[in-house]
């Protein structure tokens, strides 16, 4: 591994907790008889560590407990992949979840939500095993997951803005969306369940504090997203961002209370993370444009192209489809190399060697890593480099804005515990540890100070 190499993946984290090979962690003793993971995409560590962000329960909680000044993402820093990591303690490569949208049966790219498509164990699949009972709310890639009480995060293939009949028809089991309108959230509306409204977080929340007091699951995730959508709009400061890190702060309060109703509080650790942090943008850059001008077809049909940069927000990702075309490959990295400075200064190129080390797609030649600011769009006409606002992810984790947030509170976590060092891998170990099961984590390893035998 070369000196750059190393020093950049030691400033994010990586050297030095990567194992390649699956080991069991053995049981333990358990510390927790419940653990609650909170997922808020677009989690940042000074919405808790600074006190003039409307969040006073998380807050609360961070002094109550342990918490993270930052958390290191995965490569690229998006939801799903996130999500996945989070559940299963692996990188993308070993888990198999590598971008927001994949390809299907018939090649078209769409947003992978059957969660038979996860490669790795997943925490709700070692709670069954351990004969514990297990929630979740609106995690992504949890259709038809081994989960006892499952509202899946999942929309109508004919209108996106319709999550409430695609969430009652994969429901498990059959009739707990229904349950939930009789006595959670009332009969919903379309809208009452909309990316677009904060009232989605609402009514999540009020679905997993019913799921806490009726079934006092053992395990039980929930994914809070209104502040990622805000600070797509607005970046990472604006009126926006403040309504929906509080609307995300009462949504965690609704669980913190139902722990209380439920009788079950001193026994339950709550673990409050997200995905990925946010970068403010101002410029978009289309990478598929180069190789346009190279007389190179990179959109995506039926048919992958012969070659392609699949960007993932603040990352775009080289894919042939014959990985052993070095000839085109060669072209490529030429055609990089030749560019005006201007263009070369707006991006990294991430070598294979350091994607595996971060246990990225294992399917692509290289990446660009683009500085803050800069986005990375699939166009593959139009300008190459054009104005933009508001915020993005994706990002190599190296940059600081990109970290997420952690903070861990309930039965032997110690108050104002501060962890130096941890990966989002680490998050999923870290709950089974807790809950004193085995776990199969690829790459992620127990958080050893948050876990006390």
């Amino acid at each position: 591994m070369s000196f750059k190499l190393t020093e950049r993946l030691l400033r994010a984290g990586f050297v030095g907790c990567i194992s390649l090979i699956v080991m069991a962690l053995p049981a333990i003793s358990q510390t927790s008889k419940h653990v609650i993971l909170i997922s808020i995409d677009g989690f940042r560590p000074d919405f808790y560590l600074d006190k003039s962000w409307p969040a006073p329960n998380l807050q609360a909680m961070m002094s109550a407990g342990a918490h993270s000044k930052g958390v290191r993402c995965i490569f690229p820093s998006v939801t799903y992949p996130s999500h996945t990591t989070l559940i299963t303690g692996a990188f993308p490569m070993h888990h198999g979840i590598t971008y927001n949208t994949m390809p299907n049966e018939d090649r078209v790219y769409e947003w992978t939500t059957d969660s038979r498509k996860i490669k790795s164990e997943t925490l709700w699949q070692a709670v069954r095993k351990a004969g514990m009972k297990s929630a979740s709310v609106s995690w992504p890639i949890s259709v038809g997951a081994e989960i006892d009480y499952n509202l899946p995060e999942i929309w109508s293939k004919t209108n996106m803005s319709d999550r409430r009949s695609a969430i009652r028809e994969l429901a498990t089991p059959k009739g707990l969306f229904e349950e939930m309108e009789e006595y959670a959230i009332g009969k919903a509306e379309i809208n009452d369940l909309n990316l677009q409204y904060l009232t989605m977080d609402e009514n999540n929340s009020r679905m997993a504090a019913y799921l806490i007091r009726k079934y006092k699951p053992e395990f039980l995730s929930i994914h809070i997203v209104g502040v990622d959508g805000a600070q797509h709009k607005e970046g990472r400061t604006g009126e926006g961002v403040l309504k929906a890190l509080a609307s995300a702060d009462h949504a965690v309060a609704n669980i913190m209370d139902a722990l209380i109703k439920a009788g079950i509080k001193d026994s339950t650790t709550v673990i409050v993370t997200g995905d990925h942090g946010f970068v403010d943008i101002n410029k978009v850059l289309a990478p598929n444009i180069w190789l346009t001008e190279m007389g190179i077809d990179s959109k995506v049909g039926l048919e992958e192209p012969v070659a392609k940069f699949q960007s993932a927000g603040g990352a775009a990702f080289f894919h042939l489809k014959d990985q052993k075309n070095t000839s085109l490959l060669a072209k490529v990295r030429k055609k990089l190399a030749e560019l005006p400075e201007l263009y070369k200064s707006l991006f990294r190129i991430v070598e294979r060697a350091e994607l595996d080390q971060i246990g990225a797609d294992p399917h692509a030649s290289f990446a660009l890593a683009p500085v803050k600011g800069v986005y990375i769009k699939d166009n593959s006409s139009g300008p190459l480099v054009s104005p933009t606002k508001g915020g993005a992810h994706g990002y190599f984790p190296d940059i600081p804005e990109i970290q997420t947030g952690f903070i861990a509170v309930g039965p032997g976590i110690g108050k104002g515990l501060v962890v130096e060092s941890m990966g989002l891998e680490d998050v999923a170990p870290t709950a089974a540890a807790l809950l004193g099961i085995k776990f199969n984590a690829p790459n992620g390893k127990v958080v050893k100070a948050l876990v006390r035998n």
